[in-house]
C-alpha cells in the first residue's frame, strides 16, 4: 500500500505548533521567530514535505498567481492567419514571463479575453478571483473595461500608449526604434518618399510606429503619402492583400516601404516579387521584430529589433513591485529597440553565424 503524501497537518502535529504557524513559518517574509521557524522546517524535512501555493496562502492572503491575458482570436478560415502571425510574440512573452514569475515564487495562469471570444472578456473577469494580479496584453480591453478590472487588483498592461491612469504599462522604444530607421533610410540610402504597411488601426504599438516614421521621415525631409499608407491586420497575408491593391492604383510607388512587424515584411515582398519588382533593387521593405525567419530571407530583412521575452519578464516585475507596495513603480516602463542593419534596405549584410541560444530567445516576438 502506498503511503499518503504528508499534509500540512501532519506538519503542524511533528512540529507542534499549528497550522497557521506553518503557514507563516512557509513565508519568507513573515515575522517568526527563527527557532519556531527552524523547528516547522526540520519537522518538512523530516516528512519530506513539499509545500505549495495554497499553504503559502495561508499566511499571505495570496494567491501566488499571476494572470497573463492574451487576445483571443476566432479559428475560422479568415481569422487562421491573425492567430498563426501572434503565436510566436505571445508565446514569446509568456516564456519570458513565466520564468521570471517562478523566480519571484509565483504561477502563471493563462487566459484568453477579448471580443471575438465566445465569452468576451468572462474568461477574464472569472479569473480575477484566482490570481493576486493580471497582465494584459494588447487590444484585450478597452478603456472603461480596464478601468473597472483595476479597480479590483493591480494591472500592467504590454504595448499600450503609456497613458493609463489605472495600470502600469510596460512597452517598447517605437519611436526611436523608427527614428533610427527613418534617419538610416534617408542619410544612408538617399531615400526620401517613404510608405508604412501598418497592423490593426487600433492597436497602439502600429499607430507608434506610422506615426513615429512619419514625423521623423517628415522631419528629414522627406514625405510619406496616403495612398503609401497601407492598412493590413498584422499578418502576411494581409499585407499581400495591401500591397496587390497599392501595385493596382495607377500611382508611383514609394522608394521604401517601413511594416509595422516582420510579417507584413515578408506579406509585403512576396507581393512585390509576384509583381516583378525586386527588394532592394526596385524597392526597399523593412520590418519591425526581428524574429528569426528574417535572418533568412532572400534578401534577409533589415528590421527593429525588440525583446518580447524580456518585455514579459519586465511586466511580471512590474507587477510583482506593486504587489509588495514598492511605491517608486514607473506607471511607463520603456525598453530599448535597436536597428538591424541587412540587405533588404540595400546594404551589404554579413551573415550572423553564431548567436547565443539565450539571445536569439530575447529576440524573437511580434507586433
Amino acid at each position: 500500500m502506498v503511503a499518503s503524501q504528508p499534509t500540512i497537518y501532519d506538519v503542524a502535529e511533528l512540529a507542534g505548533v499549528s497550522i497557521a504557524t506553518v503557514s507563516r513559518a512557509l513565508n519568507p517574509f513573515a515575522s517568526i521567530r527563527p527557532s519556531t521557524r527552524e523547528k516547522v522546517l526540520a519537522a518538512m524535512d523530516e516528512l519530506q514535505f513539499v509545500p505549495n501555493a495554497v499553504a503559502r496562502g495561508l499566511s499571505s492572503g495570496k494567491h501566488w498567481i499571476i494572470g497573463l491575458v492574451f487576445m483571443h482570436v476566432r479559428t475560422d478560415d479568415k481569422f487562421l492567419a491573425v492567430e498563426e502571425a501572434s503565436l510566436v510574440y505571445t508565446d514569446m512573452v509568456i516564456r519570458g514571463a513565466e520564468a521570471r514569475a517562478a523566480s519571484h515564487g509565483y504561477s502563471l495562469l493563462l487566459c484568453s479575453a477579448g471580443e471575438d471570444h465566445p465569452s468576451g472578456v468572462t474568461p477574464l473577469q472569472a479569473l480575477t478571483g484566482s490570481v493576486d494580479g493580471v497582465i494584459v496584453l494588447d487590444r484585450v480591453l478597452e478603456d472603461q473595461s480596464l478601468a473597472d478590472l483595476a479597480r479590483r487588483l493591480p494591472v500592467v498592461l504590454l504595448a499600450g500608449k503609456g497613458e493609463s491612469d489605472v495600470a502600469v504599462t510596460v512597452r517598447v522604444d517605437n519611436e526611436q526604434g523608427m527614428r533610427s530607421l527613418a534617419e538610416h533610410l534617408y542619410v544612408v540610402h538617399d531615400i526620401t518618399r517613404v510608405g508604412f504597411v501598418s497592423g490593426f488601426d487600433d492597436s497602439p504599438d502600429s499607430a507608434a510606429r506610422m506615426t513615429s516614421f512619419e514625423r521623423a521621415i517628415t522631419a528629414l525631409g522627406g514625405t510619406m503619402r496616403d495612398e503609401d499608407v497601407l492598412h493590413a491586420d498584422w499578418t502576411a497575408a494581409g499585407a499581400h492583400d495591401a500591397m496587390q491593391a497599392r501595385l493596382a492604383l495607377d500611382e508611383p510607388l514609394p522608394r521604401a516601404f517601413a511594416c509595422a512587424n516582420d510579417q507584413l515584411a515578408i506579406g509585403a515582398i512576396n507581393a512585390l516579387n509576384a509583381n516583378g519588382l525586386r527588394v532592394p533593387e526596385d524597392i526597399v521593405v523593412t520590418g519591425f521584430d526581428d524574429i528569426s525567419l528574417t535572418r533568412y530571407l532572400n534578401p534577409p530583412l533589415t528590421t527593429v529589433r525588440q525583446s518580447s521575452s524580456l518585455l514579459g519578464a519586465v511586466a511580471v516585475d512590474a507587477l510583482v513591485a506593486t504587489l509588495d507596495g514598492d511605491l517608486d513603480v514607473e506607471r511607463t516602463i520603456v525598453l530599448p529597440t535597436e536597428l538591424v542593419v541587412r540587405g533588404s534596405c540595400g546594404c551589404h549584410y554579413e551573415p550572423e553565424v553564431k548567436l547565443a541560444g539565450a539571445s536569439a530567445l530575447m529576440s524573437d516576438g511580434v507586433g
